[in-house]
């Protein structure tokens, strides 16, 4: 078994929401910074109890010539926090960015944007 076969993404998606939704934000806030936000359950909302809840997020950077970096990690304590983090990054170094999130039941999901 490969890794990547633990991995998830929306073709596997069921009444619960798992995929990780990303949005980009060039320019934001007061101190115009760029900001990826990572959340689950954007629409509809994911379970959030001790057991049943997403774990972490993780965000993933691929850089314009290719080398891929972890910008990192943001674990959730169940039933006191909601799974979205958001990540100050500097967008214009990445050609595409691919998120990670851990149901402890379901296990890991995936999901990427490309930026144009």
């Amino acid at each position: 078994m490969e890794f990547g076969d633990l991995i998830k993404g929306a073709e596997a998606e069921g009444k619960e929401k798992h995929v990780p939704y990303i949005e980009v934000g060039k320019g934001r806030g007061r101190e115009n910074v760029d900001v990826v936000r990572v959340v689950v359950g954007k629409e509809v909302p994911h379970p959030n109890t001790t057991e049943h809840h997403i774990a972490w997020i993780e965000l993933y950077g691929v850089k314009k010539e290719g080398q891929v970096v972890h910008l990192g990690r943001a674990a959730f304590a169940p039933t006191y926090t909601t799974p979205n983090a958001r990540f100050q990054v500097n967008v214009e170094e990445f050609k595409a960015f691919c998120a990670l999130a851990y149901c402890n039941i379901h296990g890991l999901w995936q999901n990427s944007i490309e930026m144009e």
